[in-house]
């Protein structure tokens, strides 16, 4: 929380958790003057003592907006979609400075409103952000901080004619605060400390001060914020006095029945993960990936038929595109090896061949208008970035078209075959990573790149499967904007001519074109659909599609030399686990007699724990096949995907069921969730309340099995959110603390995680928690995936333990990109221009975090949101090595995960779902054992390593 004070020194403004709160400079209990859906940040108060001035985010983006003290006259002073922040009181009142990115540029600036006309005015235009700014005591200079090259030091810029000077040595420096007297007080991190400096000398001592702006009580003292507690100090001095208060929050617990996951029939299911569809030139098919395989389906009378498999195995198949004669069908696979290459299909005869051997996955093919090139992604997961490169069918040679585009859409090509077109994420600044999801479009060989939008800060949905589709006379393209299809006219180029035409006024996704541009098919909810581009007629393609789910059938018995009960954090030896189907029938002394009939294995020496639950992952197409075998090589049986796109996440989840991928059992979602602005991928830029309604209905006719609220969704949609996943019987997820637990929020993901904010309101600087964020996990209920494996060091930990850990066959499942993360020396990385001991300070704070919520009632689930199933016996030890027990650190991946799944999994008892895990070793005693996988069951079906590892 920041601290603000009013002129005379006598009252304070906090922000706690979104709050805007007052109470006396002398303490006690603070009065909440605005409500808890506003976000609000930052707070400054006029120079009357009358209002406060604070940045909000009720509408969608961060606006200036101000209140009178006694909680009314609420009003906006700034609006639009760009983010402003940080405002400033002028000394006379009349004027508020703030920092935003609604200049030219990439950049923040600090920017000057004039509360009486309302005219705005940027102050700076330095190439770097420049941002927190604070009034000189005579309102003729403005202090901020400006980021030069990696150094962010104080500045100072005359108001009127726009000199600007350096205020002190260069420095890490953030939010500074110009007091009455002349001083600046700003923030200072350095390695493990966080301090308040004035001139380069630390004030704070061994405090862990927040980095916000001091509040200035007079021309000698300042309050403050630091340990989570509100001091004032006076320069100088060496010691600080607290100011003591109090707030209170409500929660409202998530109450709702869950929706059961149906883990036992063996009913036929209708699919509807239909990935990539792809009409036929001549509009009398469509190919689209499903259950894990490549299919056709005749469509249109009198060419209806079923869909027909063109490929039956348990490789990953995806994204087909149609030749522009229609000859042959591109589409991505790892049938053969560790990563998807390109493969064309004659279709007249049936033969496939291998068309590249590229180094990273080849997704997304594209033809040329001629047939004689394909376009596509070489997927670096290293940061999810890709090349778009140019491959020659006849030759298989591969040229660069566009390097290392950050999670880019799929390539389309213009009429000409001279330029190719992505959906592009352009973000606002460099301050902060989200943007608009733009048209990029650029010479197929190279160079000329051109970005545009079809309407200004109106995003395309997504990166995935909203286009841009360019239409065969390239005269258009088809993109998906506010959940819908739309046509753009384009000139050959692909530069815009003109508005958008919308073409549906239903839910769109996919869209993909017949060679005569006269028919555009598309995914609506969990069907097909066609549209006549003139007409406008829409008709439904049917997918008659079903599966049934693999569960086995007959008998397992188990004999392990130790079982784990989990909840008692106790062992019994030597003993048996009979099990029927795909449950645990009963957990028996050993007991041969028990041995003869249906399949018997041997654990004898080994170890028999619950299956692992990775309660925080992405799942990505790019891995292919084999990372579904990776999940289970250690031991992992139950994954949850937080985020994903619509479709593929369906997809995922039937594949596994119907046993045509085996992998784990897995929980997906769609989309991330955003409001506006968005970064990923696999996240959707939602623009209004009725396109919100939208998504949520596709994740209720997709079935997901929960809704992620993403970082810049603003509190009343998130509220809107979980009350309609609570509607249909899921859970709701995000980053958020507050106002999510009164919005009933199932669970938070991370101790820390990505912020709209630019910092954590669950953890403060240097990664501390405090106790209103263990209150409100307390009182709230929520369970928190800390995902401390996203600083690596558990992972590096538990190799420098294990150093064999780091050549383990289990890792050659995965593509080139993820195994060298994996090799001793990237373990063992830091972070660039992280110092050690800053990184190794924060990593401690978040594990003490996570002791601390765990003591206070707290129930721990393991994630480790990387796609290296090893990573979760990392995060085990973190936990170890933080303060739990090994048994406390096992039950964050069995028993809590499941609780939190509503799974019938996560402890070897009778009737539980029959997912275990044999390993060497004893984790209650060395929880690193977790990571000695010999054999796995996973849902009643048995796999040894080397059904799973190649040799």
């Amino acid at each position: 929380m920041s601290v603000a004070a009013s002129r005379d020194g006598r009252t304070l403004a906090i922000d706690l958790q979104g709050n805007l709160w007052l109470l006396p400079v002398e303490g006690g209990a603070a009065r909440r003057i605005t409500d808890e859906y506003h976000d609000v940040r930052q707070p400054s108060w006029s120079a009357d003592g009358a209002t406060i001035a604070f940045q909000g985010f009720r509408a969608g983006s961060y606006d200036i907006w101000a209140v009178d003290t006694a909680g009314s006259n609420l009003r906006q002073l700034t609006a639009g979609p760009h983010d402003d922040r940080e405002p400033a009181y002028s000394p006379d009142g009349t004027r508020l400075a703030f920092s935003s990115d609604r200049g030219e540029g990439t950049n923040y600036d600090v920017w000057v409103i004039d509360l009486a006309t309302r005219e705005l005015r940027q102050v700076t235009r330095g190439a770097g952000d420049e941002y927190m700014p604070s009034w000189s005591p005579d309102g003729r200079e403005i202090a901020f901080i400006g980021a030069r090259g990696r150094e962010t030091r104080v500045m100072a810029i005359d108001v009127a004619s726009g000199a600007e000077r350096a205020m002190g040595a260069a420095t890490r420096a953030d939010a500074p605060s110009w007091g009455p007297g002349g001083d600046v007080v700003y923030n200072s991190q350095s390695g493990a400390t966080s301090s308040l400096e004035r001139d380069g000398v630390v004030l704070t001592g061994e405090e862990n001060a927040f980095s916000f702006r001091a509040a200035w009580l007079s021309a000698t003292e300042f309050a403050y914020t630091a340990d989570g507690s509100i001091r004032r100090r006076s320069l100088g001095s060496a010691t600080s006095t607290e100011i003591p208060f109090s707030a209170t929050l409500d929660v409202a617990p998530a109450r709702y029945v869950r929706r059961p996951r149906d883990v036992d029939s063996r009913a036929p299911r209708r699919a509807v993960g239909i990935v990539g569809p792809a009409i036929s030139p001549d509009g009398r098919a469509v190919a689209f990936v499903a259950l894990g395989d490549l299919f056709l389906m005749p469509i249109g009378m009198p060419f209806g038929g079923a869909p027909q498999n063109l490929t039956s195995d348990s490789a990953l198949d995806a994204e087909p595109a149609w030749s522009p004669d229609g000859r042959f069908l591109a589409w991505s696979s790892d049938r053969a090896g560790d990563r998807l290459d390109l493969w064309i299909r004659d279709m007249a005869t049936g033969e496939s061949r291998r068309l590249t051997r590229t180094a990273n996955s080849a997704m997304g093919a594209a033809w040329s208008p001629d047939g004689s090139r394909i376009a596509f992604l070489e997927v670096d997961g290293v940061w999810r970035r890709s090349n778009v490169s140019v491959v020659d069918v006849a030759s298989g040679n591969v040229t660069l078209a566009l390097a290392s585009s950050f999670g880019p859409g799929s390539p389309t090509w213009s009429a000409d075959g001279t330029r190719l077109a992505i959906a592009a994420l352009k973000p606002y600044s460099t301050r902060f990573r989200e943007g608009t999801n733009h048209v990029l479009t650029f010479a197929a060989n190279g160079g000329d790149e051109r970005w545009a939008i079809p309407a200004p800060h109106l995003s395309l949905d997504s990166r995935v499967g909203a286009g841009p589709a360019w239409s065969p006379d390239g005269s258009h393209l088809a993109v998906i904007q506010e959940g819908m299809l739309a046509l753009v006219p384009v000139d050959a180029g692909g530069a815009l001519l003109g508005p958008a035409r919308r073409l549906t006024n239903e839910m769109a996704h996919a869209p993909s074109w017949t060679r005569d541009g006269r028919t555009i098919l598309y995914q609506s909810m969990d069907r097909l659909k066609t549209v006549d581009v003139e007409t406008g007629v829409v008709r439904e393609v049917a997918v008659p599609l079903e599966y049934r789910p693999a569960i086995p059938e007959g008998r397992v018995v188990v004999h392990a030399g130790r079982v784990i009960d989990v909840r008692k954090g106790e062992a019994s030896r030597e003993m048996d686990i009979e099990i029927d189907g795909n449950r645990i029938r009963r957990v028996v002394p050993h007991d041969a007699a028990l041995h003869s009939g249906g399949t018997f294995v041997d654990g004898t020496g080994l170890t028999a724990i619950p299956g692992l639950i990775e309660y925080h992952t992405h799942l990505q197409k790019d891995l292919g096949a084999a990372s579904n075998r990776a999940y289970l090589a250690f031991g992992i049986t139950t994954v949850r995907s937080p985020g994903g796109t619509p479709y593929e996440a369906a997809e995922d989840r039937e594949a596994v069921e119907a046993g045509v991928r085996p992998g784990p059992r897995l929980y997906t979602t769609g989309y991330l969730l955003e409001w506006n602005r968005t970064y990923y991928k696999m996240a959707v830029a939602i623009s209004s309340a009725a396109h919100l309604e939208l998504e949520l209905q596709r994740a209720a006719a997709l079935r997901h099995d929960l809704i992620k609220s993403y970082v810049r969704m603003p509190d009343p949609q998130q509220r809107r959110i979980v009350e309609f996943a609570h509607t249909v019987g899921v859970p709701s997820s995000s980053h958020e603390i507050y106002p999510a637990a009164l919005s009933g929020m199932d669970g938070t993901e991370h101790t820390t995680g990505t912020s709209r904010r630019g910092y954590s309101t669950k953890a403060a600087t240097l990664g501390r928690t405090y106790g209103d964020v263990k209150a409100l996990f307390a009182a709230s209920g929520m369970p928190i995936t800390p995902t401390l494996a996203l600083g690596g060091g558990g992972f590096r930990r538990l190799v420098e333990k294990e150093p064999a850990l780091a050549n383990d066959p289990r890792f050659g499942l995965y593509p080139p990109w993820l195994r060298a993360t994996i090799a001793p020396s990237a373990a063992s990385a830091t972070p660039a221009g992280i110092p050690p001991a800053a990184l190794a300070s924060v990593g401690a704070a978040g594990g003490q975090m996570v002791i601390d919520l765990m003591r206070a009632g707290t129930r721990i689930v393991a994630g480790t949101d990387t796609p290296n199933a090893g990573t979760l016996h990392g995060e085990l030890y973190a936990y170890v090595l933080a303060g739990m027990t090994p048994a406390e650190a096992l039950r964050a991946a069995t028993v809590n995960s499941a609780a939190a799944l509503g799974l019938d999994a996560g402890a070897l008892e009778a009737g539980k779902l029959a997912d275990l895990v044999l390993v060497s070793g004893d984790p209650l005693t060395d929880i690193t054992a977790t990571a000695r996988v010999r054999i796995v069951v996973a849902n009643g079906r048995v796999y040894r390593m080397a059904d799973l590892v190649p040799r």
